[in-house]
């Protein structure tokens, strides 16, 4: 079949439970690669999606900190980005489970921002270190102007609770250029 889109094969996977082990093999392969790259001197960030039924799991905690005590990757370094699903159920584990990891060093960013169950409330009671604001609002930029109103919303919610802010989908020269005035 050629390239398989992860639209695709990651809603299967979660269907049928092989999103737990894709996903700490996920992790694991992101923080060696990291540690390589720290061991040869470069400083960089990388982020690595973490699935709700990943996140809930119960021995989740112990499996990111195992993996990355096997790493020997820089914590700090690490952004794990989840959607704002994790947030539905019980939040008082979500924040036990992200407060635990980011005294580790981990930090925690909102994947496809304002797509889900969007509530502000999560965003000043949760560790977040960043938004990243799907594609589907940066797509059209700086044409549309719902996108352009919606962008700097996001832009401005975030800077007033101190996030940093990702774009998915930055194709063009106009969004780079958009994004990077706002």
């Amino acid at each position: 079949r050629g390239m398989v889109s992860p639209a695709e094969f990651v809603p299967l996977a979660e269907d049928n439970g092989l999103i737990v082990p894709m996903g700490l093999w996920a992790l694991g392969q992101g923080c060696s690669a990291l540690a390589q790259l720290q061991q040869a001197g470069l400083k960089l960030n990388l982020s690595v999606n973490v699935s709700v039924r990943q996140f809930g799991q119960d021995g989740f905690v112990n499996d990111v900190q195992t993996i990355l005590a096997a790493s020997g990757a820089d914590p700090s370094c690490l952004v794990l980005e989840v959607t704002e699903s994790v947030f539905i159920g019980d939040i008082s584990q979500t924040t036990h489970t992200m407060n635990t990891l980011t005294a580790v060093g981990f930090r925690f960013s909102m994947d496809d921002f304002g797509t889900g169950y969007s509530s502000l409330s999560y965003l000043k009671r949760l560790p977040l270190h960043e938004l990243k604001i799907d594609r589907s609002f940066v797509i059209n930029l700086p044409f549309d102007n719902n996108d352009v109103a919606i962008v700097k919303m996001f832009i401005s919610t975030a800077a007033t609770l101190d996030l940093q802010v990702v774009a998915e989908g930055v194709e063009t020269a106009e969004q780079a250029q958009f994004l990077r005035q706002q």
